[in-house]
């Protein structure tokens, strides 16, 4: 093994998209999708043992010259290895051959504190990390961290180019203020896009209104004009059409980016900035600088900041296994309304 190619490969983070691309990247050499298949093994790391990883490393490919062995909950299966025979596994991984690459699948996201941003989990496979960090040859860490929402229009243009199309970045902004970082959704998105405006074009910020925008906000809009005219009935039945439609966890994040920006435009409006000014400093359509700027208009600075407040709570709560984020929901909208 070599540092420029090590055996042991170490993906630690929360963006599924990457993940897969760090995947494919292994599998492409590994010969045509059936040889590929034939030599790839999947183990859960809840339920793996130690005996069963190390013969999978050990087994000859077949009809290639490399084998992938990966293990899902990767963290998990480090984290209890760690507890009971560290010595052991380390012994398992040193004698991975040439002909191996392991795979430790490992979510963990980075967080903030004290003021440093650190992965949540790191001490639950820190002796592994240890492990590859004394020797390059021996493996590699490989970070896969959503993008932050701000970092997404320049994922965007990236992702586009990658796929042999062009955004324009006005396009790219708009498109992030509505998928957010969900790296998954976004490329399903872009490939759509993509597909829409062909080869002769980049896609434009209507492209992006026409095809994406009412899909994925419509309702968002419909909601918050319910709670400025403080209509509690209303709020709630939109509510509810979009939990049907959408999980709570792709939903918070939804609503949070959405007071997120009209914090924005109320702070640009608060400025004497009109719509007008909204599009240029965010990069929006006109369109869709109207409407915020509109719905700006229903809210206090004070108002938006309690309520992105809240989102947040509710965020927090529903990470921490408090109360469900679609009761924390309506109680917050219920109070909002009153």
């Amino acid at each position: 093994m070599t540092a420029e190619n090590p055996n042991v490969l170490l993906l630690r983070g929360n963006d599924p998209t990457r993940f897969a691309e760090e995947i494919a990247r292994v599998k492409a050499s590994m010969g045509d999708d059936s040889l590929a298949e034939m030599n790839t093994t999947l183990f859960d790391g809840d339920t793996l043992r130690l005996e069963e990883l190390r013969s999978a490393c050990l087994t000859i490919p077949f009809l290639t010259d490399l084998r992938l062995v990966m293990v899902e909950k990767g963290r998990q299966f480090l984290a209890r290895t760690g507890k009971a025979s560290p010595e052991k596994a380390l012994a398992i991984l040193a004698e991975v051959p040439e002909s191996t690459r392991l795979l430790f699948l490992i979510e963990d996201e980075l967080v903030i504190r004290r003021r440093e941003r650190n992965w949540e989990n790191a001490r639950q496979y820190a002796w592994l990390v240890d492990w590859v960090h004394q020797d390059a040859s021996r493996g590699k860490v490989i970070n896969c961290e959503l993008p932050k929402d701000e970092e997404m229009p320049k994922w965007v243009l990236e992702k586009a180019q990658a796929l042999g199309g062009k955004f324009d970045p006005g396009a790219a902004h708009l498109l992030a203020s509505y998928i957010g970082n969900d790296t998954l959704r976004a490329r399903q998105e872009i490939e759509k896009l993509l597909l829409y405006a062909g080869s002769n074009r980049a896609v434009n910020p209507q492209d992006v209104i026409l095809l994406t925008a009412q899909e994925q906000e419509g309702d968002i809009f419909e909601l918050t004009d319910a709670l400025g005219d403080r209509d509690g009935r209303k709020a709630m039945r939109q509510f509810r059409i979009l939990a049907e439609q959408k999980d709570m966890v792709e939903l918070a994040p939804m609503i949070q980016r959405h007071f997120r920006q009209l914090i924005q435009v109320r702070e640009i409006l608060d400025d004497g900035g009109q719509a007008d000014e909204v599009a240029k400093e965010l990069n929006l359509p006109p369109f869709v600088a109207q409407k915020l700027a509109y719905q700006a208009r229903r809210f206090n600075l004070p108002q938006l900041i309690g309520i992105f407040g809240k989102l947040l709570e509710i965020d927090e709560s529903m990470k921490t296994g408090g109360l469900p984020g679609s009761i924390a929901f309506e109680v917050l909208i219920a109070r909002l309304t009153q």
